[in-house]
């Protein structure tokens, strides 16, 4: 099966582009093109796990995370091109919680196409005459699988650091971070994601929420900054500091980006979002949004959205109740004001680095993630 490469950062391939654009589609290339070319891609085998590993990828991300982590390399002094194996790294991480974030919330598409559980239940289908409960079993086996080849491929990346010149015992300190850290906070925030949807809202606080949000989104972010920094440094331990100010920094965006999603995921435009607008509030997402709404709205309002919320029946017509009580109660724009504090406080964690081009393109990365519309 043939893997059509799509282009998701139309914005910056347009006339008119700016520097960030610029300076985002480059290394996004470059992160891109580096995977497309890993030399062990043919152990990925048979062809369902080959292809569904490079399923996402092919799709091209924005790559908003390894851009972090090379411009927080940069702006400490260090070499990108040295740290472009990490970025990759950060790349495949992502994507495996992509995948298995798809199969937890059953979603059916990803980036405006199938997502991998859903393209091989399909293909088990067509090809295998299977039936519509084994052939989802199958396609559930196979994204499973993916994922956790792609999680491997993650430390096989980091690995490759040590042919660019980084000392073993930095490599290790990110493979053990990544592993021992990383990875708990960001199983943390998703197992509470799924549990939170389970639970009355009345039994829930903003700090739940915010605490959730800041292992499921904000952890990756905040791992990406810290491991260009340490990279940029050469200095595992930190000494100056600069490596934990740019986690501080990322971690605070990253809350700021998946509230800005959450708005999305309600707001968007359908066809520029890549899935059904609407789908948090049938699976039952608690989002900070939808938290706010219930406590400003009045009883019909509250009735339209607790009618919708995590029902998977609910009818689009009663989806558009919900979305219109939500947005007469004015919890988006608490939550678009909420988005900004958090960018405002992680640019101030910027401020003790020097002035340079990167810090520049650091601060446009932070706005960006609240101006983008998909």
């Amino acid at each position: 099966m043939t893997l059509p490469v799509s282009n998701a950062l139309d914005v910056a391939d347009n006339p008119g582009q700016t520097d960030f654009h610029l300076a985002l589609k480059e290394r996004r290339d470059k992160v891109y093109d580096y995977l497309d070319a890993w030399p062990g891609a043919e152990q990925f085998q048979p062809t369902d796990i080959h292809d569904g590993i490079f399923s996402y990828i092919k799709r091209r991300g924005k790559a908003l995370r390894p851009l972090v982590l090379l411009l927080s390399c940069a702006a400490v002094g260090g070499d990108e091109d040295q740290a472009l194996p990490a970025a990759a790294a950060v790349e495949v991480f992502h994507t495996w919680t992509l995948v298995h974030d798809d199969i937890i919330d059953r979603d059916a598409t990803r980036r405006g196409s199938p997502t991998v559980h859903e393209h091989y239940t399909r293909h088990a289908r067509t090809a295998h005459s299977m039936s519509q409960a084994e052939a989802a079993h199958y396609g559930t086996a196979v994204a499973i699988l993916t994922g956790d080849l792609q999680q491997s491929w993650c430390y096989d990346l980091l690995g490759a650091l040590s042919e660019r010149g980084v000392q073993p015992e930095l490599v290790l300190g990110l493979i053990r971070r990544m592993a021992g850290v990383l990875t708990p906070q960001l199983m943390e925030g998703e197992m509470l994601d799924v549990q939170f949807s389970l639970m009355p809202h009345e039994e829930l606080s903003e700090a739940d929420i915010v605490r959730m949000l800041t292992r499921k989104t904000g952890a990756l972010l905040e791992y990406a900054a810290w491991c260009g920094g340490i990279l940029g440094t050469g200095d595992l331990q930190d000494r100056e500091g600069h490596a934990a100010r740019l986690a501080r920094f990322a971690n605070l965006c990253g809350t700021a980006f998946q509230l800005q999603d959450d708005l999305l995921g309600l707001m968007a435009d359908e066809g520029l979002l890549g899935k059904p607008v609407g789908s948090d509030l049938r699976e039952g997402k608690r989002t900070l949004i939808v938290y706010r709404a219930l406590r400003k709205t009045d009883t019909s309002g509250r009735d339209a959205i607790l009618k919708v919320l995590g029902n998977p029946k609910s009818t689009s017509s009663e989806i558009d109740s919900a979305l219109d009580a939500i947005q007469a109660s004015g919890a988006s724009e608490d939550i678009g004001h909420l988005a900004n504090e958090f960018v405002s406080q992680a640019i101030d964690e910027l401020a003790p680095l020097a002035d340079s081009p990167y810090k520049t393109l650091l601060h446009e990365w932070a706005n960006f993630l609240l101006a983008r519309d998909h």
